[in-house]
């Protein structure tokens, strides 16, 4: 799996997170956020060019900043789609 298939991967399940947190679907949430452990393990192993990592490490940041919060409110919800948005336009710099 290339470097950008993996981010596109993540950008999809992070979409899936603001959509059950949105939709008050919790118990949906621990799924997606396991794959997308598997996928940011995946991330860390591989090649990534260097216009992507500012991005991937500030992602990181937040992400797991965000994955500690278990309230799941609407700005959870929020914060989950906009960087499901960053990723998704920026993985074709990886």
């Amino acid at each position: 799996m290339s470097t950008q298939e993996i981010i596109l991967n993540i950008a999809v399940n992070l979409g899936r997170l603001g959509r059950w947190a949105h939709e008050k679907k919790y118990k949906r949430i621990p799924k997606f956020i396991d794959d997308n452990e598997y996928y940011l393990n995946l991330l860390s192993k591989t090649q990534k060019s260097k216009k992507i990592e500012p991005t991937i490490n500030s992602f990181l940041k937040s992400y797991n900043l965000l994955i500690s919060d278990k309230n799941y409110s609407d700005a959870w919800a929020e914060f989950m789609f906009t960087w499901s948005n960053i990723l998704t336009h920026r993985s074709k710099m990886a």
